[in-house]
């Protein structure tokens, strides 16, 4: 610790970072990957930081990894140190007003197959204005995204319109169709074979078990208000096909992505006259205030993507 405590070197910040990405991945073997660096190179890297430090920051053995408390401490500590070197290179960057640094973007799944989403255009106009800019992205639970954009963790979110936080700004995109679907094997799947046949009733279709998002969303909200009553639990729209296509449940599910189910024969939707909603999505950014140079620029070429 005492050397820490002092001036802190550049090879301190690497042995940090090389800590930082061992505790993300949750042990030094999958650590490898990340860093592109040997484990015994890993293994030596974390020994000099715990001799520097004057402490032991995690155990590894047969038991697998774990930090030791003083090491949730220094990995709390290490996220904030880096969290603010990453904030003033971002700001010298600024100043110079050349986009460079890591664009962090997180999106609601099943975004790319909808034809009215533009997200992927405005990353292509992103590449070509700022190519130094190196592109993250992750596919997250819309709670996730949120609290990552008021974390400053992501740039830019896209999630589903829902309750808003006074701590983003919130700029609509496209929208999406949500049908009720049932998959093969399903008491209802002949009934909705379409043709003459005909579309079971309201009450038909709530008398059978529902498969809905286990977060706050439009899937639960009209789930509540169509009646239906959920017995089984997803956390993404993949959970929620999956549970479908068991042939045991009903679910909501984006037309377009449910589209090719359909024509595989897999699925049907069920009652599409009564059991269908819309469903809208947004950007969302830190408030103008707290918002990078990076992230402005990008939300602008998504509205500009989605205004054509």
């Amino acid at each position: 610790m005492k050397a820490l405590l002092g001036q802190v070197t550049d090879l301190d910040l690497r042995l940090l970072r090389v800590f930082r990405a061992v505790v993300d991945c949750g042990g030094f073997a999958a650590a490898e990957l990340e860093l592109n660096i040997g484990r015994s190179t890993i293994s030596r890297h974390i020994k000099d930081l715990e001799m520097r430090l004057g402490m032991r920051l995690c155990r590894r053995g047969r038991g697998g990894f774990a930090l030791t408390p003083e090491g949730t401490q220094i990995y709390q500590s290490t996220l904030r140190v880096l969290g603010a070197i990453s904030e003033l290179r971002s700001e010298v960057h600024n100043l110079h007003q050349r986009l460079t640094g890591s664009l962090q973007l997180a999106l609601f799944d099943k975004t790319a197959t909808n034809p009215d989403a533009r997200i992927a255009p405005a990353i292509g106009k992103m590449r070509g204005r700022a190519p130094d800019v190196a592109i993250e992205i992750r596919v997250l639970p819309m709670n996730e995204i949120e609290r990552g954009v008021i974390d400053g963790d992501f740039h830019v979110g896209v999630i589903p319109t829902h309750r808003r936080s006074d701590a983003c700004s919130y700029h609509p995109l496209f929208d999406e169709r949500m049908f009720l679907y049932c998959g093969e094997g399903h008491p209802l799947f002949a009934a909705c074979s379409g043709g003459k046949k005909r579309e079971p009733s309201a009450s038909e279709v709530c008398r059978h078990a529902f498969a809905g998002l286990g977060f706050h969303s439009h899937n639960m909200e009209r789930g509540h208000d169509f009646g239906l009553q959920r017995v089984a639990t997803a956390f993404d729209q993949e959970g929620v096909a999956t549970l479908v296509l068991s042939g045991a449940f009903l679910g909501f599910l984006p037309d377009h992505y449910a589209a090719r189910f359909v024509e595989q024969g897999q699925m049907r939707v069920v009652a599409p006259g009564r059991f269908t909603y819309a469903c809208g999505f947004e950007a969302i950014v830190r408030p103008e205030a707290q918002r990078s140079r990076l992230a402005q620029t990008f939300l602008e070429l998504l509205l500009e993507a989605h205004a054509r």
